[in-house]
């Protein structure tokens, strides 16, 4: 019975969910993602805005809304609605006028297959697909249903994370094509409140018929407030091209995560390397 719930679960929040942007706010705030899917019983829910520029378009993002449900162990659904605009700079965009609205919709499905032991990092898959909600005629959507096919590796040293990885974007859009993107991100816990983090990022070009047509090498930097109320964070994060295409990345959104307390049963890798018992 319990089984059979927890499948009409993930029915229904894949069916309210069916009723991005070029942003990549994959592990927020950074463009570097996790292995580490949200513990099983258990939310994510972040409100954030977020801004990508080259030198032809500006693309703010905001208000957007992002949810993240650990369904089952070691597997997380994943949700990002955003509303954006589209600012032209010069008339090298196909795109004549500014435009707001609901831009393409992020679905996906983080999976951790390796957990994390003194000795080997976690590994996990977070595919995620694009749905087209976005006008693509005011430049605010891509017309069709692309995919994100990452793989993401984390190693915890003391207080210090590293994470990193990579993947392929795949696009049939015409105008727009299939390319590689990959980062590597360490952070740092600093006390009680604070973390901080630097990352090195790097996407293939996009495509012909967007501004973002070349390939580019980032590096950002920001981090994570941790309010005394438990759960509830402050993220930030900013950066700019050091290779390749001009362009910039900044991201400032709000956390909260909530669920049923965490058991033996239930840990993610994460806590369960923390425990030293769990998973070996």
């Amino acid at each position: 019975m319990r089984g059979r719930s927890h499948c009409l679960k993930l029915m229904l929040f894949l069916l309210l969910v069916l009723i991005g942007s070029r942003l990549w706010a994959q592990g927020p705030p950074f463009q570097t993602d996790d292995p580490v899917p949200v513990d099983f019983q258990n939310y994510e829910f972040y409100v954030f805005g977020a801004v990508s520029s080259a030198p032809t378009e500006i693309d703010p993002v905001g208000p957007a809304f992002e949810f993240n449900w650990g369904a089952i162990p070691r597997v997380q659904l994943h949700a990002v609605l955003p509303f954006g605009a589209i600012v032209p700079r010069s008339q090298g965009t196909d795109v004549s006028q500014s435009a707001f609205g609901l831009t393409d919709t992020e679905l996906g499905v983080k999976v951790a297959f390796l957990l994390e032991t003194k000795t080997r990092p976690q590994i996990g898959m977070f595919p995620m697909f694009e749905v087209p909600t976005g006008s693509f005629t005011k430049g605010l959507g891509v017309g069709k249903t692309w995919y994100k096919v990452p793989l993401w590796m984390q190693k915890n040293i003391g207080s210090w994370t590293l994470d990193g990885g990579g993947g392929y974007v795949l696009n049939s859009q015409e105008g727009y094509g299939n390319y590689p993107y990959g980062g590597f991100l360490l952070k740092r816990k600093l006390g009680e409140r604070w973390e901080l983090a630097g990352e090195l990022f790097a996407h293939g070009g996009e495509g012909p018929d967007i501004p973002y047509t070349r390939r580019a090498t980032f590096i950002d930097a920001g981090g994570y407030y941790h309010f005394k109320r438990e759960g509830y964070q402050l993220l930030f994060a900013y950066g700019h091209s050091v290779a390749g295409e001009a362009e910039n990345y900044a991201y400032v959104g709000f956390y909260k995560t909530w669920g049923k307390q965490k058991d033996s049963d239930d840990k993610t890798a994460k806590d369960a390397l923390q425990s030293g018992q769990q998973h070996r």
